[in-house]
């Protein structure tokens, strides 16, 4: 794997970054490969065959989004990734109160639910962010209950962070909220794969995934609207063609979703095995870490605690060392993980993460995430420890 700038290539033999993006699974490009090639009809023009077969094998990825995550085919539009869904989920059913009201969510949300939660504090609107558990990560059902009120109209919570992999207790929150009468919004970017999906069994009405977070393409996502029970209505924010029942209109990206469909398949099919040897592989990275380096500690749950923790996740901190200074060190011997969050990386401040659970902002600074994946291989294990421990010693020695 190459990083091409104008005047340099740096081999990337390691890759650790799998929250930030993962792979294209070589089965997913074969899939997408007849939709890029001879069968390139548009999914709105169905006076042909060539629109008609598009427009098939849309609705049949539809259906299979849709199973995999427990909903409806009806319950899945199509986007450009969790961003957009999440803009849409939050921006669209505010417009849907447009007299104001009260929204909440939680201080270690990604930044593209934070970002429009600001937009429409900016707008009127009245935005409750709270904290959660020190370390953890998170959110103490009994604290929701105390902010929710009448004008409380969405409530949005992560299933899984991004950086720290804390995994909310969903179906325990989405009661609560339900009860005060609010929607649920849910970020399931991390989730495909690594956590069991069904929208009714969690509670949720409207939830986020991105296809290349489990080894799809990038550029295609989808929001699930909840259309049973408790119907869910949003505004678009996208006019012109009306596809998407309106929802997201513009002409849809027939190969990427294809590849989303047959990724959101196989993450279904091996998630549950390739969890556990991700599980293993990671907690095996944690003791090499360990053993290597004195006083680095984990950021975020308990290794030991499957259901509040993302197996292919893993957050520390290691004092004394510069994250940014020990990142470009790395990266120059081919190891590429991250400090958090892609969508911020250029932002320099530490990760607001990091801090709404405790860490100080020096700490912070010295904190590393690593992302596995299904490509991720025992050896890549063991030299990736290696080069992070004799990093930190270069660094500490200066």
């Amino acid at each position: 794997m190459f990083h091409c700038g104008s005047n340099y290539a740096v081999v990337v033999s390691i890759f650790l970054d799998n929250h930030s993006t993962t792979r294209l699974d070589p089965r997913v490009l074969k899939a997408m490969m007849p939709w890029l090639t001879d069968h390139y009809g548009n999914a709105g023009s169905t006076t042909h065959a060539m629109g008609r077969d598009a427009r098939d094998v849309v609705e049949l990825s539809r259906d299979t989004i849709a199973s995999v995550v427990g909903a409806s085919a009806r319950e899945i539009v199509f986007t450009s990734g969790a961003t957009e869904s999440n803009n849409l989920a939050i921006l669209g059913t505010a417009s849907r109160h447009a007299d104001g009201g009260h929204l909440v969510t939680i201080e270690t949300e990604h930044p593209a639910v934070l970002d429009p939660f600001d937009h429409l504090e900016r707008k009127g609107y009245a935005v409750t962010r709270l904290p959660v558990e020190r370390m953890t990560g998170l959110l103490d059902s009994a604290v929701l209950k105390t902010v929710l009120q009448a004008e409380t109209f969405l409530v949005s919570i992560s299933l899984a962070n991004n950086e720290i992999g804390t995994i909310q207790d969903i179906p325990s929150l989405a009661g609560i909220v339900h009860d005060c009468g609010a929607v649920l919004h849910v970020d399931c970017a991390q989730a495909v794969g690594r956590v069991p999906l069904n929208m009714d069994a969690l509670g949720i009405d409207l939830a986020s995934f991105s296809a290349h977070k489990f080894h799809g393409p990038k550029g295609v996502g989808s929001l699930y609207v909840r259309r049973r029970d408790r119907p869910v209505r949003v505004d678009p924010l996208v006019y012109g063609g009306g596809q998407e029942r309106g929802m997201r209109s513009g002409t849809l990206n027939i190969p990427s979703i294809v590849g989303m469909a047959e990724a959101a398949r196989l993450a279904q099919h091996h998630g549950e095995s390739e969890s556990f040897i991700i599980g293993k592989q990671r907690n095996r990275l944690w003791e090499f870490l360990e053993r290597d380096i004195p006083d680095i500690a984990i950021n975020g749950p308990s290794l030991s605690n499957e259901a509040t923790r993302l197996p292919n996740n893993l957050n520390v901190h290691i004092p004394g060392v510069d994250g940014q200074t020990l990142l470009s060190t790395l990266a120059n011997e081919g190891l590429a993980i991250s400090a958090g969050s892609a969508c911020s990386s250029e932002n320099p401040r530490p990760s607001h993460v990091l801090q709404a659970i405790g860490l100080s902002e020096d700490e912070a600074r010295s904190s590393l995430r690593f992302g596995l994946s299904r490509f991720t291989s025992d050896q890549d294990i063991k030299q990736a420890a290696a080069l992070v421990a004799a990093g930190v010693k270069k660094l500490r020695c200066l």
